[in-house]
């Protein structure tokens, strides 16, 4: 099979995942209990806003002339924000980039650090020790986590802030220095709580791929010769090891991205996640929809 063949059969592959995918959630949330017209709204209200969006027509209809508009790159309008859903969009997804980018960092960064640590030490008392608490962090649910973290850091010491992404007093008219690093203060607790699961895991995978180019032939060989253990583990081990590594850090950005939704929810990141989050209980279909779409995309990418 050629490398042009093989291209078009995985674009083809991955626009039916897209489709399938918008097509389910589509159809899901129009399942779903609920309308997104308030209680308090007046009836007569409702009415109109519910015809004027089309929400009156069978889904069938209603689902035709989505797709009709996202042919032509229109992803809708939002009911409960009244803009365009493209405009929403531009506006969280640089936050949720920000806090998966962070949380990559500190994945990449501590995962590998301690894997590179416990593979040199493997089956001493920091290595043991290492490993039990790797195994723990990686057994934390993330919706425990987090509260976790706001609660002690934030209400308890007062480390950190508890929401938002900025001083909402002094950044939004000033653009300075102050405000970048208050960007990465209020970062810190969400980009912690999702990234420092992932490190755990990172962790434990790195020192099992280092032991295991460990095992190899050329290993021994080298160690045989007298070669210096500290250059042993940088240039065999871990450049070796490190393949693996890359595929793993590849795959993981995409589901950070869609594990910031309830990251972002408790700590009041203005991202896509609290974006889709606040859409689902508002029935904001055009949203939902279009922050699944977003999503589906990174994955398959």
């Amino acid at each position: 099979m050629t490398g042009g063949v093989w291209l078009l059969r995985r674009l083809v592959a991955s626009v039916a995942v897209v489709f399938a995918v918008i097509t389910f959630i589509f159809i899901l949330i129009h399942l779903a209990p609920g309308k997104p017209c308030s209680e308090n709204l007046d009836p007569r209200v409702c009415i109109l806003l519910t015809r004027q969006f089309g929400l009156d027509q069978p889904i069938a209809v209603q689902y035709w002339r989505y797709l009709v508009q996202l042919a032509h790159g229109n992803l809708g309008m939002s009911f409960s924000l009244r803009r365009p859903v493209w405009d929403a969009l531009v506006e969280t997804v640089p936050f949720t980039l920000q806090l998966a980018g962070a949380a990559l960092v500190l994945d990449f960064v501590v995962g590998l650090g301690l894997g590179i640590y416990q593979a040199t030490r493997v089956n001493r008392l920091p290595d043991l020790m290492l490993g039990n608490v790797t195994l723990f962090i990686y057994s934390l649910p993330t919706f425990w986590l987090a509260p976790i973290l706001l609660l002690v850091f934030g209400e308890k010491l007062g480390w950190f802030p508890v929401g938002g992404a900025s001083d909402p007093i002094f950044c939004p008219q000033v653009d300075s220095l102050y405000c970048v690093a208050d960007r990465l203060w209020h970062l810190v607790l969400p980009a912690t709580t999702l990234g420092v699961v992932g490190a755990a895991g990172t962790a434990r995978f790195q020192r099992a791929a280092m032991l295991e180019v460990a095992s190899q032939d050329y290993v021994r060989t080298a160690r045989a010769k007298g070669v210096p253990e500290r250059q042993i583990v940088l240039r065999h081990q871990l450049r070796n090891a490190l393949l693996s590594f890359i595929t793993r850090f590849g795959l993981a950005f995409p589901f950070l991205l869609t594990g910031a939704v309830l990251v972002e929810t408790i700590f009041a990141w203005p991202g896509m996640g609290r974006l889709a989050f606040d859409a689902i209980l508002t029935r904001d279909y055009p949203v939902v929809t279009a922050s699944a779409l977003i999503a589906s995309t990174v994955v398959v990418a």
